[in-house]
């Protein structure tokens, strides 16, 4: 009995020190786990439950030269799918939800599928609230699907722009391998035009937010209240040098044909219109582009894609002859005084036409009427290289460096380019050709209307750009960005003759006299290039008013005619538009001057 109980009493001092020992155990493990190692568990427990979002900043919205909202941004829902929570069995559901072809989802899926699949897939934009209602009541079922809401572009001025503006896109598998710093999968970025050239003032600053999740990645709130939450900045909003009502009513001319208008502000190379008909609309772009317009605007014959004013190369015919006159004038090789007989034509080799009879013609006089004659003379008594050379001075045979990129340098040739086709012993009848602006000759609307704005401005003026500067909202200013400044350096008096010719021609007794304004002159030089694949190219240069050019203009519509009946007529409405814009503003600032002065003599 005895050995029983002391059997008993071993035992039961066992199991307590067992359960001193376990329970010190315990106490020790918890003690290091909260006390010596507590900082590394928090970081662990953070690491699980605390979940970084980058928050995307509001894209900067384009203004015209007077404040007009052109490009803007607008809300709308976007569909996504987290891959490693997904299950795939939901596709043909969220297909019929979201009215998408089948297999949609799967291939979208598989073309971001190099990604992380913890990241978010966008799979469609712009999709309907009830879509956005259906996925709130039914999320429980739906592993991996969420939605956000993203700004995309709105165009409220009725301006197409398509050319100018370009447009914004989902960013690329090889765009984002260049640009890892700043954009992640899934984001936006400028795609042509404006959008493309000026993106890293448009972006913004991305922010951060951190958000507190459950076990099931639920969210539960934001962590610390948000203090360590860092805002998006809103990318800068820019202001362009287009007037937007010019170039609604240039687009309105420019519908159902074929062609280019661009317009200038001499002085500072602003462009005040840009149109490349036909064009696109951007509205297409602002969601997921469907494969059927993106088919039908590939495959279009009429290439609405291609920008004619920055890239479409063609002769530039009469409008090259004031080129030829102030070179002439310039180099000494004729002066204001001196004539060529016109008889119908001209002979080197063979007889080249003039349309006219002409008689004892003057350079402006030669100008005025158009005289081929005048121009076939002239281009053998300056010479091929000498031609070339000034056709440079004034932006052809370059790129002029607009601020949207693209654009062609044309063609401006030589005696290289001639032997390198010809041989050593070209062809020197080929030249007269080249003194009507035909031939080998190319160049591009852009490139008229900067050499337009060069002899308007007496030289003078700045590299053709599109957006002035940014406006600064903190302190309510335009901050103006910086062009190059364009000079040919030629004498004041020859650019005055030239004009002058510039002036008959609508003005006198010229070709484009029908286009002729009671309030303002223009001064103009139509073009008829020549096509040998069907009807000719209709152009026409200028500038208004005469004193004091406020616009200047290249305008070539592709496959009419002369360029006095087509291309003429829509210059003298842009220019009317513009200039009764300009008064009337001048008007409205010459009453407040007044008012201000009569008001400080009664105080």
């Amino acid at each position: 009995m005895k050995s029983e109980s002391f059997a008993s009493q071993q035992r039961r001092t066992v199991i307590y020190l067992a359960i001193v020992i376990s329970v010190a155990v315990l106490g020790f493990r918890l003690f290091e786990m909260q006390i010596l190692n507590r900082e590394s568990y928090e970081l662990k427990s953070s690491d699980n439950s605390i979940k970084q979002v980058v928050v995307s900043p509001l894209r900067g919205i384009f203004y015209d030269r007077n404040m007009e909202v052109l490009v803007s941004n607008s809300p709308a829902y976007t569909l996504r799918i987290i891959p490693f929570d997904y299950d795939k069995k939901l596709n043909n559901l969220l297909e019929k939800v979201i009215d998408a072809d089948s297999g949609f989802i799967s291939q979208v899926l598989n073309k971001n599928k190099h990604f992380s699949k913890y990241l978010p897939v966008k799979i469609k934009k712009g999709i309907d609230f009830n879509v956005v209602a259906w996925i709130e009541e039914n999320s429980e079922n739906l592993p991996g699907v969420d939605y956000i809401i993203e700004m995309h572009r709105n165009y409220p001025a009725g301006v197409s722009g398509a050319h100018m503006f370009g447009y914004i896109k989902e960013i690329s598998a090889k765009q984002l391998e260049a640009e890892k710093k700043y954009y992640r999968q899934g984001d936006n970025v400028g795609h042509n035009g404006i959008e493309k050239t000026y993106e890293k003032y448009l972006r913004g600053i991305k922010g951060n937010r951190f958000i507190l999740e459950d076990s099931k990645r639920k969210r539960i709130g934001s962590y610390k209240k948000g203090a360590d939450d860092e805002p998006s900045v809103k990318g800068q909003d820019l202001v362009l040098t287009i007037d937007a009502d010019m170039q609604r009513v240039a687009e309105e001319e420019f519908k159902g044909k074929r062609g280019a208008l661009v317009a200038i502000e001499p002085s500072t190379g602003e462009i005040l219109a840009l149109v490349s008909a036909p064009d696109y609309d951007l509205n297409q772009f602002s969601y997921i582009t469907s494969k059927d317009f993106l088919s039908q605007i590939y495959n279009d014959p009429e290439k609405p894609l291609f920008n004619r004013a920055t890239m479409s190369v063609k002769p530039p015919g009469s409008t090259f002859k004031m080129l030829e006159a102030i070179t002439a004038l310039a180099l000494g090789s004729i002066t204001s005084s001196t004539t060529f007989f016109c008889g119908g034509g001209f002979t080197y080799g063979r007889f080249f036409k003039c349309h006219g009879s002409h008689g004892r013609v003057t350079v402006i006089t030669a100008i005025e009427k158009s005289c081929n004659t005048f121009f076939y003379n002239l281009i053998y008594k300056i010479g091929l290289e000498r031609w070339k050379h000034y056709a440079e001075m004034f932006g052809f045979n370059n790129k002029t460096n607009i601020d949207i990129g693209e654009e062609s340098k044309g063609l401006i040739p030589d005696e290289k380019y001639y032997k390198k086709i010809y041989g050593e012993k070209w062809p020197r009848s080929i030249m007269a050709s080249l003194g009507i602006g035909q031939g080998e000759v190319s160049v591009t609307p852009l490139q008229l209307v900067l050499y337009t704005a060069l002899l308007a401005n007496n030289g003078k003026t700045f590299e053709p750009h599109l957006v002035k500067g940014y406006f600064d909202e903190a302190t309510n200013v335009l901050v103006r960005y910086k062009f190059k400044e364009r000079n040919v350096d030629i004498e004041q008096k020859y650019f005055d003759i030239v004009k002058e010719g510039m002036f008959l021609v609508v003005n006198g007794k010229g070709t484009a006299t029908h286009i002729r304004l009671e309030d303002f002159e223009i001064c103009g030089k139509t073009g008829t290039a020549q096509n040998p694949h069907g009807e000719d190219h209709a152009l026409f240069v200028g500038f208004a008013p005469y004193k004091n050019p406020q616009i200047a203009f290249a305008i070539v519509v592709e496959n009419v005619g002369f360029g006095g009946t087509h291309a003429a007529p829509i210059a003298k409405k842009i220019v009317e538009v513009y200039l009764n814009k300009l008064k009337k503003n001048k008007s409205k600032l010459d009453e407040s001057i007044t008012q201000i002065e009569s008001w400080d003599l009664k105080n």
